[in-house]
Order: structure tokens, then sequence, then C-alpha cells
């Protein structure tokens, strides 16, 4: 992927999100499928102005869905877990 600004699709707020972000400094966001580790870390840093030290990534299969006879899937997406500097934070993921 050539265009940054595609790479992150969301911020992922859950609880356990929450309490990786007061232990470890992680946070969570859904990247493009197609996105590798150089461009999420790019990413991040030049939109959120912090510096990244880490990122894992996980891909996820959809689940397969019905409703009545009818079956569907999910789209697959994929998530990444970014670590950050110490001291860095993103305000976005505050609550309060």
């Amino acid at each position: 992927m050539k265009d940054l600004s595609k790479v992150i699709v969301r911020p992922i707020i859950t609880e356990q999100g929450g309490i990786m972000r007061e232990l470890n400094n992680e946070y969570s966001f859904q990247v493009a499928p197609e996105a590798n580790k150089h461009e999420v870390k790019s990413a991040v840093e030049q939109y959120f102005g912090v510096k990244v030290t880490q990122v894992r990534t996980m891909n996820y299969r959809g689940k397969v869905k019905r409703m009545g006879r009818f079956s569907g899937k999910r789209a697959d997406w994929k998530k990444a877990v970014v670590t950050l500097a110490e001291g860095e934070t993103i305000d976005l993921f505050e609550v309060g």
C-alpha cells in the first residue's frame, strides 16, 4: 500500500484494550488487510505524532452467520497492536 491514509481503518476500543493501554502502553487498530507492519508503524507515527516501538498483527477470518435459511459471511479483517515508547499516549483512546 502506498497511501498511508487507507492503512488505519478504525481504532478498536474494548475492555481488554483498556487494560493493555494501562499496563503495557499498547493500542489496537483495525487495519487494511494488505497493510504490513512497516506501513502500520508509519501511519500511526504520522497521524498521531508518537514514537512506535513494536507492531504485532493478526488476521481474523469472518464468521459465517445465518438469517433464517440464508447464510452469509462477515468480511475477513486484520488487527494491529501497536506498542508506543515510554511516556507516549494517543488522546483518541482516553475516556473521561
